[in-house]
């Protein structure tokens, strides 16, 4: 699973708004913690606001926050908002993305890579926000 810059920046917010709590994280913040583009990460912000997973707040001491608990939140709710989950059939070893490969069955390549991309999910899964959260604190 290749991980695009847009999931990077949102996961980036999403892990800022989990440590603020109910305090606003603003883009401006975010971007300067990180050393990313501020018009990048706006976008994303309004992706996962469209998506449910955040809200915001125009105007002075406005911002976003998580629309629900970071325990609430795992890593792969604000992954699905940007990445395309791949098709029953997919191959990631194919040259056509979303398409269905012509060898899985004769491939000796295509179980292992579905099994290590559902093991990969089944991780984004299972950590959420206020994992990420608890184990950045560890590391201060």
């Amino acid at each position: 699973m290749n991980i695009t810059k847009s999931t990077r920046y949102a996961l980036y917010a999403a892990a800022e708004m989990a440590v603020a709590g109910e305090a606003a994280t603003t883009v401006g913040a975010v971007a300067q913690r990180y050393g990313i583009p501020e018009g990048a990460l706006a976008k994303a912000f309004q992706q996962l606001v469209r998506a449910g997973l955040a809200t915001g707040t125009r105007g002075i001491g406005g911002g976003y926050r998580l629309a629900r608990p970071a325990s609430k939140i795992t890593v792969l709710d604000v992954m699905n908002v940007f990445e395309r989950r791949r098709e029953t059939g997919g191959c990631l070893l194919h040259d056509r993305p979303g398409q269905t490969c012509p060898r899985a069955s004769a491939c000796s390549l295509h179980w292992l890579f579905n099994e290590v991309d559902e093991l990969v999910r089944s991780t984004y899964e299972s950590v959420t926000l206020q994992t990420l959260v608890r184990r950045a604190r560890r590391n201060l």
